[in-house]
């Protein structure tokens, strides 16, 4: 059986959904559905998201990832995208535990959009209330 020669790792926020492979050795390219992560994610605070994972660790440069998101929009992919690259290095060395656990980065961030309910008009906003 060949060895393998990547770390799979799948993040999730909101409703998106990233799956990650991280080979080792590389300039640190971050692919994202084909393209460069800097043309996906326009944004310095989207792009500085995605990154953190490989920049607490400091391996920036160790490792190339190829990742496939689907679902939610940018703000949640690129968050799905940064739960992904931490839990496939968690999977390339156990020792990046520590650093990622405090950084926040392991723990996925449940908080998704609250459901209509019936007699109103959003969540929680009800109809205008008129006394006359």
């Amino acid at each position: 059986m060949a060895e393998q020669n990547y770390f799979y790792g799948t993040g999730r926020r909101k409703t998106a959904v990233a799956r990650v492979k991280l080979t080792p050795g590389g300039g640190g390219a971050i692919i994202v559905n084909g393209i460069p992560y800097e043309e996906l994610f326009p944004r310095i605070k989207q792009r500085n998201t995605v990154a953190k994972p490989l920049m607490v660790t400091g391996t920036l440069d160790k490792y190339n990832a190829v990742v496939k998101v689907t679902g939610g929009g940018v703000n949640g992919q690129s968050g799905a995208v940064c739960h992904g690259i931490a839990r496939a290095l968690l999977k390339a060395d156990e020792g990046h535990r520590s650093m990622l656990r405090q950084h926040g980065l392991l723990t996925r961030d449940a908080r998704v959009k609250e459901r209509k309910k019936a007699g109103l008009k959003r969540a929680r906003k009800a109809p205008q209330y008129t006394k006359r």
